[in-house]
């Protein structure tokens, strides 16, 4: 349950205290009618400063949740429970054409047409097993009615025309449409989307684990659409699913924030409800048979080109049905004890599986899933012989027997609760995001989602469970993982062919089809592809859809109060004073200025491993428990900045950044002191199992960031930032992570360590930053004081590697009346005044059958004049870029690229276009910020609230001459010097034309 936050982006629970949100809600009455819905529920949760209404509807039965919050970033989403009883994709299908255009709102696409037409902080839709779910949030109570109305049409009264699902579900269609003579093949969004997605290992592996394990009902199914079956599904079929499925009566409705309820359900109730009458919904989930024997399945995939030993890419897990999520303490209980079994190097999984070094890494899908009616806990190995596997499982059931026999440790039980603790207290900005697919789950099977809220009762719940029976978890253990036959071991192992026979199967599949089409059909099939080709090509009315206009945009910022001093004579600290609701946030930044050369490729494997390998007088596993007891987490990170006024100059350091509660600051700046002044860096071991643990990370995040890769590639030889950019994070990182995962010996690795740390871990080149509470400044100023001054300087003046350092200062001026420390945080460029822009073309060949596509272009940087028009022309940062995901397209997509740019040097957009590109812009660039993070554009990059307002003022005033010009002066061939990067399968043209790089 927990770990399902990440998905959203993290979850900050907490908000400052305030009143009208919470007070107007708390007085409803429960029998109360309202617009056609009564009130069912009214229930405070204090901890998440919350109150949350439940109603439903009287006439159709509809479930709705309201969640009043002191909070300016309001969400809504509706979700359908959708349980699709074969592999053809038709919840998925679905969930893109009815976006597709709708009764209200029939033009193509209304959609990605709103992105532009609103100040909206998130759109999307998701397809899970079992539910379909439209969320989005805005801050703008107009937004948030124009974005209502544009979701409830869609989602109740889509158009559903048979273009729209040959386009996003599946078509036969001519390899050139138009061209009769070129064979037929498979063509649609979601068919290349699924094809994309099981290029995923990890993604082909859970999709196997949820099938086997549940496989009696919709769980037995691909709910996204298995490739070879998604061309059976009809568009009679799709229709038919939408009316069974997308009705009132199988819905539930969420709202969050502070707008008020009444007007919601108004809006709600007339434009959809009031049109529907109740039905019987036929979607509900039966329990699974339980087995009375464990089962075993095998299933095979694609071979990893970055596995560190090609011999060993073989994963296994054990996985175990546990209980129905809709019992919320067990279900609590059990996420709890899961955390406990698998994370960090004190669980007893890590220790035993990780640490044995059969394998890399956890298996995917590791730990508690409660997604799915009854939850499951799954662990295993990824990265280890085929011959392992009963290692592994034997490892498991021993694992198991130990944690019955000895329990567990009661330091590690309160660092998980301490975890809550922080979890509940630091805010995010996209809370209601976070609360809508925390509670998706539970309240779709009925569930109670306000249980689900209850956080604090829970956890004194749980502390009186173990008060009152200290074996409480050791017989949960035993319960549900040794005596439980209902478990799945799942092994997966490459093969050679694998892609080769996916496509053979297509092949066949597609044989199939056209075989069996009459000479008419298939004349209607080029037909229809010229249609759609129209049809896409067509300008779009969209003057039936609501938008905002540029007027609504606040046209000043808030400017945020930041107080700098010097500590100890030299070093800079930036305090903000925020509603940080009892949690200080720490952030330092060391340059990597006199770092030899020699050294850098190995800054990102450091930062990785520097918070992980023990401190002073603690080990590795010491620190780990103390890092949980006492802060939200220690990350350090390698940190890259462009200059705002130059692309050659940039800022190159490390990010050291932690967050704790106030009363644990002492302890968090003592772990950071002895981190900085006595790192250990004996364990070789302990290093050995990071470094295969990172390599397979990296290989693993191939077919999910491959665009990234491409971008980074393609903008490396633009700006000397991007040649770091490519060594820290691009696919030399992963390259070099593979070559030093293979070494028998891995001693000359980590002997560069220490001396990484000499250069990095001192207070020569450091700047601080304190996030807290007004109340807590005072202290923690002491506390980073005293860091400062405990932390070494260096004896001798050490010169920076590359000659040529800026000194640049960011002033910070006195706002109002308040005359703050106005001192400067000076930071130490880079400038590079040899470096020359060279354009190069990149081809990684991957065994893929999909292509990750970047293109960029040098342009300027933030506070040149032209900036702004470039941003407003596609979001951009001194670099522009062009990308493609998982695109069945190599060289055509860069055709498509240059068919942009020639669309924008025409100048063929009209003033609403431009006004709706500044909507999309000021949407990105007014995004909440946390508490957390106020002041962080002034700390890490150097931009300040008036370079801030004086870009924004420069935004709002772009005109389309501007953006003929710069179309022209940076876009056009030949002008800017560009790159380019490919990732993916052969290809003959790419062969064949000697400008491209193969890799």
């Amino acid at each position: 349950m927990w770990s399902r936050y990440r998905a959203a982006g993290g979850l900050g629970w907490g908000e400052w205290k305030s009143v009208s949100a919470n007070e107007r809600a708390l007085q409803y009455r429960v029998g109360e009618q309202i617009h056609g819905f009564t009130v069912r529920q009214v229930t405070a949760v204090p901890e998440l400063f919350l109150t949350a209404v439940k109603l439903s509807h009287d006439s159709t039965g509809a479930k709705y949740l309201h969640v009043a919050r002191e909070d300016s970033n309001n969400l809504f989403s509706i979700q359908f429970r959708t349980t699709p009883m074969d592999s053809t994709g038709v919840p998925h299908i679905l969930e893109h054409t009815v976006l597709c255009g709708s009764q209200k709102y029939p033009c193509r696409d209304p959609f990605f047409k709103m992105l532009n037409r609103s100040l909206s902080t998130f759109m999307n839709a998701f397809t899970a097993s079992d539910y379909t779910l439209y969320p989005f949030s805005t801050q703008n109570p107009k937004d948030f009615q124009n974005l209502l109305s544009v979701y409830l049409d869609a989602a109740f009264f889509p158009c559903l025309r048979q273009l729209d699902f040959w386009q996003e579900g599946w078509r036969l269609e001519h390899e050139n449409p138009t061209d009769p003579q070129t064979p037929l093949v498979f063509k649609g969004v979601v068919f290349n989307e699924m094809k994309g997605a099981f290029t995923d290992n990890e993604r082909i592996f859970a999709q196997h684990l949820q099938n086997k394990l549940l496989p009696d009902h919709t769980y037995g199914v691909v709910s996204g659409g298995d490739p070879l079956s998604i061309p059976d599904l009809t568009w009679e079929q799709l229709k038919q699913f939408h009316a069974t499925h997308y009705h009132p009566s199988n819905s539930r409705f969420f709202t969050y924030g502070n707008f008020p309820l009444e007007q919601h359900l108004k809006q709600i109730h007339e434009e959809a409800l009031v049109k529907f009458e109740r039905i019987e919904s036929k979607t509900d989930i039966p329990k699974q048979k339980l087995w009375e024997k464990p089962r075993e399945h095998r299933v095979t995939c694609g071979l990893d080109s970055f596995a560190a030993d090609p011999s060993k890419q073989t994963t296994v897990s054990v996985s175990y049905l546990l209980t129905d999520i809709t019992d919320t303490f067990e279900t609590f209980t059990l996420s709890l004890l899961s955390s406990l079994l698998v994370d960090g190097p004190n669980s007893p999984f890590y220790k035993a599986l990780i640490e044995s070094g059969v394998g890399t890494d956890f298996s995917p899908d590791v730990g508690f899933n409660s997604s799915t009616r009854e939850a499951y806990f799954s662990v295993g190995l990824q990265g280890i012989a085929e011959t392992d596997i009963d290692t592994v499982k034997q490892i498991i059931a021993e694992t198991v027997d130990e944690v019955i026999a000895k329990g567990f440790e009661e330091d590690r039980i309160e660092a998980l609760l301490h975890k809550i603790e922080i979890q509940l207290k630091h805010q995010s900005t996209s809370f209601g995001l976070a609360l809508t697919s925390y509670i998706a789950s539970c309240w779709n099977q009925d569930g109670d989602p306000v249980e689900l809220l209850k956080i604090a009762d829970k956890v004194s719940r749980f502390r009186q469970c173990l008060r009152e029976n200290p074996t409480f978890l050791q017989e949960k253990v035993k319960k549900y993982f040794k005596d439980n036959p209902h478990r799945l071991t799942l092994s997966m192992s490459p093969e050679e062919d694998y892609y080769d026979k996916q496509a053979k199967l297509e092949a066949e599949k597609l044989k199939k089809k056209v075989n069996a089409l009459s000479e008419e059909e298939k004349k209607q099939i080029f037909e229809k592809g010229l249609e759609l080709i129209d049809l896409q090509s067509k300008p779009q009315d969209t003057s039936c859809l609501p938008a905002l206009k540029v007027s609504d945009i606040e046209p000043k910022i808030p400017f945020t109060v930041l107080e700098t001093t010097l500590t100890a004579d030299e070093v800079p600290v930036q305090y903000c004073a925020q509603p940080t609701n009892g949690v200080v946030y720490f952030r330092a930044v060391s340059s990597l200025n006199t770092l030899p050369e020699e050294l850098k490729p190995y800054v990102p494997l450091f930062c990785n491993v520097i918070t992980k390998m023990g401190c002073g007088a603690l080990d590795y596993r010491e620190q780990a428990q103390k890092i949980e007891l006492k802060t939200g987490g220690m990350s350090v990170s390698p940190h890259i900045i462009p200059d705002d006024s130059h692309l050659d100059v940039y800022e190159q350091g490390v990010l050291f950044s932690s967050l704790c509660l106030d009363r644990n600051l002492p302890d968090m700046m003592n772990l950071w002191s002895e981190i900085f002044n006595n790192p250990r860096f004996e364990e070789e071991e302990h290093f050995r199992v990071l470094v295969k643990k990172t390599a397979q990370e990296l290989s693993n995040g191939i077919p999910d960031c491959g665009h990234l890769y491409a971008s980074i590639r393609a903008s490396k030889n633009l700006t000397p930032s991007g040649e770091l950019q490519e060594m820290f994070s691009g696919m030399d990182q992963v390259k070099l992570m593979k070559r030093i995962a293979e070494m028998p010996d891995i001693k000359p690795v980590l002997r560069k360590l220490p001396r990484i740390k000499k250069y990095l871990l001192n207070s020569d080149n450091i700047r601080c930053s304190v996030n807290a509470a007004p109340q807590q400044i005072s202290e923690a100023s002491k506390e980073v004081e005293k860091f400062i001054k405990g932390i070494t300087r260096s004896k001798k003046e050490r010169k920076p590697v590359r000659p040529h350092v800026i000194e640049k200062s960011s002033e910070v001026k006195p706002v109002g009346s308040k005359m703050l420390n106005c001192l400067q945080i000076t930071r130490k460029l880079i400038n590079d005044p040899t470096f020359k822009p060279c354009q190069m073309k990149t081809h990684f060949v991957l065994p893929f059958p999909v292509n990750y596509i970047g293109e960029c272009i040098r342009t300027v940087p933030y506070t040149a004049t032209d900036y702004a028009s470039l941003r407003i022309l596609a979001r951009h940062n001194g670099i522009f870029t062009f990308y493609s995901y998982r695109d069945p397209n190599s060289l055509a997509t860069l055709k498509t690229f240059e068919r942009a740019v020639e669309w924008a040097k025409s100048g063929e957009f009209t003033q609403q276009d431009i006004d709706e590109a500044k909507l999309a812009v000021f949407a990105a660039v007014d995004a909440p910020i946390a508490p957390s993070d106020k002041g962080m554009d002034h700390f890490l990059y150097g931009i300040s609230d008036e370079m801030k307002q004086s870009h924004r003022e420069q935004l709002f005033a772009v005109n389309s001459d501007n953006l003929v010009d710069v179309s022209n002066k940076y876009l056009a061939v030949g002008k800017s010097t560009r790159g380019l990067a490919v990732l993916g399968p052969e290809n003959a043209d790419i062969t064949k034309d000697p400008s491209w790089v193969k890799r």
